[in-house]
């Protein structure tokens, strides 16, 4: 029978913890690095405002429904699939900031969640969610410190590259053998399934990762790059008439 999503919960509480606890240090760091880019820039007022809230929910939102839709790769086992869940993070990150990404890539899992149960104990949303700030963390610390074209296109760049980095390097370290244990299986044989179908895969963990996970980061971190340099030009007026009218709750809470 299947679990429910408090089921999971309940017998994996310790991962669980740690897993939030992870988070917690993420969102730390983030606040930190927008404290100092909000200090350069001279900007004033609260991180989060009310609808800065409302905008970060409705990106995340978006990114939890798109994470439904994946897209399988001919050169990796069928259990690594291409989603653009990391986009709408992307764009609302540029468009709010370091601290408002990594709360909208947690969300986004959540709602995902809430969508669909996980099948994995958290181990696959938990790839998800750390591989995604990989990407949306730095490339929005780096963008949030001066907001130009130029830095842009040096912020997703530099983020595609961290994140390919990271995610081969998590997938061989952490991901593989977590996913060996949890299906009771050696992993010998989650590496035979990528020898399969991609003959550079087949000399052992590390030839696996660098011929199967590498090129699926390359190509999000990619794709998502190139999309968001397109839209979010065009989407960045609304951003800014959007923060330039105060909600009349927090005007009344000004006077």
């Amino acid at each position: 029978m299947e679990k429910t999503l408090l089921q999971n919960v309940s017998e994996n509480a310790g991962y669980v913890g740690g897993i939030l606890a992870i988070i917690a240090g993420l969102f730390v760091l983030a606040v930190i690095f927008e404290a100092v880019a909000r200090k350069k820039n001279g900007e004033t007022g609260k991180v989060f405002t009310t609808r800065k809230i409302v905008m970060c929910g409705m990106f995340a939102a978006l990114s939890g429904v798109i994470m439904l839709f994946e897209i399988p790769m001919p050169f990796a086992p069928s259990f690594y699939k291409l989603d653009f869940s990391e986009l709408p993070v992307l764009i609302g990150g540029f468009a709010y900031g370091p601290a408002a990404a990594v709360v909208m890539e947690f969300l986004k899992v959540l709602i995902k969640l809430v969508l669909k149960n996980t099948s994995t104990a958290f181990v696959g949303e938990f790839a998800n969610f750390a591989v995604g700030c990989s990407l949306v963390l730095p490339a929005s610390i780096i963008y949030s410190m001066k907001k130009t074209k130029g830095t842009a296109v040096a912020a997703l760049v530099s983020g595609t590259v961290i994140m390919t980095v990271f995610g081969t390097a998590f997938n061989a370290l952490y991901l593989l053998p977590a996913f060996a244990a949890l299906y009771g299986m050696p992993l010998e044989v989650i590496l035979g399934m990528g020898a399969e179908v991609n003959p550079l895969a087949g000399g052992g963990i590390v030839s696996f990762v660098i011929a199967c996970v590498a090129p699926l980061n390359l190509i999000k971190g990619a794709a998502d790059s190139v999309i968001c340099l397109a839209v979010y030009k065009r989407l960045s007026p609304i951003f800014k008439s959007a923060s330039q009218r105060i909600p009349a709750a927090e005007a009344k809470n000004a006077e």
